[in-house]
């Protein structure tokens, strides 16, 4: 019987041939990444637990890079950053992304494939349960809490238990109303929040090859919300192109044996999918766009390492072109690079920052924002009882700031639509 992608890798990190489903192994580990929220607790782990001199195992395998509460007045959150510079400078980490140096990269899982460090056939730890992100690069990659993550530190290696997979299919072409949101909301509905728990969540098919390494990051970021172990989608070509322009590191790429064993398969055809969203306050409460039309919102949130991605606003400035929005919207890029290009990149000779800004969003720097909450001062937190459309990965009560606001979940697009009219609006209603 063959292997899956994941199998494999896991396999070839722990130096055996195969390994079997709910083993527990011990495996090597190529890059370990945290940020301001979970990396001075890990820093002070691995200093209790491995001394106060020590030095961790590989300077070139760990990035940090804050990203979530860093613009910020906060005393507290500003403290956590000068914990994170003193560490790096005493371990002379080169890949230390600073907040307010030329270095800061943005959100950690964005900048990560940006930076070079998502590789096919490696793994990736971080401090972070949307680590599964790096996933879309044929790579095994997941989140650890704070302990493991400084066992990581001193010794380069973690105990982990391999974990059965999922494979989803998505066949057809992808209808221009639809994005990978769309799509990974779809599964997280029908498996729920708990139905892939410790399960690595494979995605393929042609609807999920046609898509852009940024929307196939999409797929990955949500596998942990159905409680998924990581998310993977095997590399191609396109994969290659991205990685190879962004890193000359030596790289294998792994796939799936032909007669791997899946725990289960779910296959889609694409064209019947509708425009969905994730009603409050779970990310598998479903509802397809036409079912909640005309729920009128507060506000219209646009960003995240789930929807900030240079696609996901040009999917939604396209909308927003030449029209002014109703209720308050924030755009915050996932990541500096994605701010840049968005000053570069045009439609119709108008960059797609000039479209948000003369629709009249409001524009955030690119960080974690109000995705996480974040401190009182973060911008587009919610504060009172908001209703608000959203591009984030999380809709619980409390995730974006207020326990009181009630998040729905959706693409850029069907935002976009929405923040236009001051009510959830189908973007099948808007786009020519």
């Amino acid at each position: 019987m063959g292997q899956t992608i994941t199998e494999k890798i896991l396999a070839a990190h722990a130096s055996r041939e195969r390994v079997t489903p709910g083993e527990h192994i011990w495996i090597d580990v190529d890059v370990l990444m945290t940020h301001d929220v979970c990396g001075p607790p890990s820093i002070d782990i691995f200093k209790r637990e491995f001394g106060q001199e020590a030095r961790v195992w590989d300077p070139d395998k760990l990035v940090i890079m804050p990203d979530h509460y860093i613009f910020t007045a906060d005393p507290h959150a500003r403290r956590n950053i000068e914990i994170l510079r003193v560490f790096a400078a005493e371990q002379e980490l080169p890949h230390y992304y600073d907040v307010g140096s030329a270095r800061y990269a943005g959100v950690c899982h964005i900048a990560l494939a940006e930076e070079g460090f998502n590789r096919p056939g490696e793994v990736l730890f971080g401090t972070d349960s949307h680590t599964c992100t790096s996933g879309a690069f044929g790579m095994f990659s997941t989140g650890v809490g704070n302990t493991d993550a400084a066992l990581i530190m001193g010794t380069g290696k973690i105990w982990v238990r391999v974990p059965e997979t999922m494979r989803f299919v998505f066949d057809g072409e992808l209808p221009p109303y639809l994005m990978a949101k769309d799509l990974i909301l779809t599964v997280i509905g029908d498996v729920g929040i708990d139905g892939g728990t410790y399960r690595a969540l494979q995605f393929t098919g042609e609807a999920v090859y046609d898509l852009s390494m940024e929307e196939r990051m999409t797929l990955t970021n949500m596998a942990i919300e159905a409680g998924g172990k990581n998310g993977v989608i095997e590399a191609d070509s396109k994969t290659i192109e991205y990685v190879r322009e962004r890193t000359d590191h030596v790289f294998e790429p792994v796939y799936s044996d032909a007669d791997a064993r899946y725990e289960s398969e779910r296959v889609y055809d694409v064209s019947v999918i509708e425009p969905v969203v994730a009603k409050p306050h779970r990310p598998d409460n479903r509802a397809s766009v036409s079912e909640v039309a005309g729920i009128r919102l507060d506000r219209a949130y646009i960003g995240s390492c789930t929807g900030g991605k240079l696609g996901d606003f040009r999917a939604a400035a396209g909308l927003l072109k030449g029209q002014e929005v109703r209720i308050d919207t924030f755009v915050v890029p996932s990541s500096t690079h994605v701010a840049e290009e968005m000053r570069v990149e045009t439609i119709g000779g108008e960059s797609l920052w000039d479209i948000f800004v003369n629709a009249g969003c409001k524009m955030g720097h690119a960080n974690c924002g109000a995705c996480l909450g974040g401190p009182i001062d973060t911008l587009g937190r919610t504060t009172g009882e908001e209703i608000v459309i959203s591009t984030t990965n999380r809709n619980f009560p409390g995730r974006m700031g207020s326990r009181d606001a009630s998040v729905y979940l959706a693409s850029p697009l069907t935002a976009a639509a929405s923040a236009l009219f001051g009510v959830i609006t189908d973007p099948r209603e808007v786009l020519v």
